[in-house]
């Protein structure tokens, strides 16, 4: 018969959280299949909801994007956060700020993946860029509650090349280099 659902499929028709989920599925999306490959039908079908009601959400493709690498950004600039404000004042921060980033790259490759789409769009959109800037901004004012404008700045752009090349390569990350690298940007110890 036309007009039934394959068994086991059963749409949703009342969810209050539904915007919320749509943000969530679309970064599933652009996990799988990257910026270039998200489209308002293709998060429909993922998060098994009709087109119309992604598109009652997100008029644009460019609004379902800019809400779900906002949603990224904070969330992932909240949890540095959180690790950095767990850190004690006045203790050496840089073990911390290593296994912040250590813990970020065996845990989750779909984030750092997350994040390199974003920052390719935002290579070429100005609205995206806003978001990067802002998730930028958010990382160094937690850097800054342990080391001093300009280091937290440089070792801000040190974890992102890190992550990037750790994210990119075929070997396995070395711990020790890691620490090497930001013992030497921040030498002695940080209090």
């Amino acid at each position: 018969m036309t007009g039934q659902r394959p068994a086991g499929r059963v749409r949703r028709r009342y969810e209050p959280d539904r915007r919320q989920r749509l943000v969530e599925v679309t970064l599933d999306v652009i996990a799988e299949h990257g910026v270039a490959g998200t489209t308002h039908r293709r998060v429909a079908a993922a998060a098994d909801v009709p087109l119309g009601s992604v598109t009652y959400h997100f008029a644009s493709l460019e609004h379902l994007l800019t809400s779900a690498f906002t949603h990224l950004a904070e969330t992932a600039a909240a949890a540095f956060d959180a690790q950095l404000a767990a850190i004690e004042p006045g203790t050496d921060a840089r073990p911390k700020v290593v296994d912040a980033m250590l813990a970020d790259l065996a845990d989750n490759q779909r984030s750092a993946v997350l994040a390199y789409e974003l920052y390719a769009a935002a290579a070429r959109n100005p609205r995206l860029r806003v978001i990067t800037q802002a998730w930028m901004d958010s990382t160094r004012r937690s850097l800054r509650r342990h080391f001093d404008p300009d280091t937290a700045e440089a070792l801000d752009a040190l974890i992102e090349g890190l992550i990037l090349h750790a994210t990119l390569s075929t070997r396995p990350v070395d711990a020790e280099k890691l620490r090497d690298s930001v013992r030497r940007l921040v030498p002695g110890t940080v209090g």
